[in-house]
């Protein structure tokens, strides 16, 4: 496919990667030398006392891997079948908002680093560049994945469409529509870091939007009405757009099974990166319970903690079809625009091949829950 638009693609700096970057630890290391306190604070934290956040990532640890051995892995290879196309591997860089903050270039560097790489790409709607630019800048890769929009929800449903019809025109493929943040959770290390967006830097995407009618005083409920959004409202984006709508943000298995019902496209079990509602359980802890909920009605994807490919492999065995990385390749953008963010994708799909062989596995077909040593008990 040719890029969405005749317009010249934008290029991203290039840059040398630093020294010693070897792990995704050390990317989150070095980019905390990169990033002030406010952009810190906003990238890394997460809800209160972060409780989720660190058990999103302590879940994958926990999880114990029981190799096979003397299977043959002739011919093995990464490659994910989701929503009719075929993937290379099955990593996809989570929507994360104001990425130039992290780095001049933002989404351009991270578009160009996805599609080189062939991962998939779902952008924020609260992206710092428009979702024109940035589907320019993917599209002009022939062997990209997929290219996704986040969709947040406005309180004028107008503008809602209009963003909708934007993306289709734009050439993405599938909305994702975030449903676990009706309001923004409490974010005690931003407010401690006294967080405000650096002038220059916003949701352009979300420019031409009039803010909703204050209520001085009121409660949180008085304005939640007006745009948070419902079950309604996902049967109302299904019927305006042609796109695929895909729930990003699922825990519950019995949502699940309603999201099933409704015939959406594809769920991503998330907790929001542990920045909403602090004390929820780690989506590794959820995803094999909404696989059994679905039985396979549903393909799913999973965010939230993954830094290694056994990550990776351990989340396929529960039952995604892919995963999403966030963080990480922000900080791979801080250290080193696309390049940092390339290195990232690259070092988890290298680590997944080495899991999937020491495993003895040669696709991820062949994955499944009895990879567990609990499997055994």
């Amino acid at each position: 496919m040719s890029p969405a638009h005749p317009m010249a693609v934008p290029v991203p700096a290039v840059e040398t990667l630093p020294a010693g970057l070897v792990t995704l630890d050390d990317h989150e290391a070095f980019a905390r030398t990169r990033l002030d306190d406010q952009a810190w604070a906003y990238f890394s934290g997460g809800a209160a006392d972060e409780g989720t956040l660190r058990a999103n990532r302590s879940a994958w640890d926990n999880l114990r891997l029981l190799p096979r051995v003397l299977r043959p892995l002739a011919g093995g290879h990464t490659r994910v079948e989701l929503l009719g196309r075929t993937l290379a591997h099955p990593l996809l860089v989570a929507p994360v908002a104001f990425q130039r903050m992290a780095h001049r270039d933002g989404e351009i560097a991270t578009a160009h680093a996805a599609a080189s790489q062939g991962a998939g790409l779902v952008l924020s709607t609260q992206a710092s560049v428009s979702l024109e630019t940035v589907a320019r800048a993917f599209g002009a890769y022939a062997e990209r994945g997929p290219l996704w929009f986040q969709l947040y929800l406005q309180h004028d449903r107008g503008f809602t469409r209009e963003l909708v019809q934007r993306a289709e025109s734009a050439g993405y493929e599938a909305l994702a529509l975030t449903v676990d943040a009706p309001t923004s959770g409490a974010r005690d290390r931003e407010r401690r870091a006294g967080f405000r967006l650096p002038a220059g830097i916003s949701a352009v995407n979300l420019a031409q939007l009039t803010p909703p009618p204050a209520h001085p005083g009121a409660s949180l409920f008085d304005s939640l009405p007006g745009h948070a959004p419902t079950w309604a409202d996902v049967q109302w984006l299904q019927e305006i757009t042609r796109l695929p709508v895909l729930l990003k943000g699922v825990l519950h298995p019995r949502d699940a099974r309603q999201a099933a019902a409704l015939q959406v496209a594809a769920l991503i079990v998330s907790n929001h990166g542990g920045r909403t509602l602090d004390t929820t359980p780690a989506t590794a802890a959820v995803l094999p319970r909404i696989a059994q909920a679905l039985a396979g009605d549903l393909p799913l994807l999973v965010d939230g903690g993954i830094r290694r490919g056994t990550d990776v492999l351990k989340a396929i065995a529960l039952g995604a079809r892919a995963v999403l990385v966030g963080r990480p390749c922000v900080y791979g953008l801080a250290n080193a625009g696309a390049l940092g963010v390339a290195h990232v994708l690259r070092l988890l799909r290298d680590e997944l091949e080495i899991a999937m062989a020491l495993c003895g596995c040669a696709t991820l077909e062949q994955t499944s829950p009895e990879l567990f040593f609990d499997a055994l008990s």
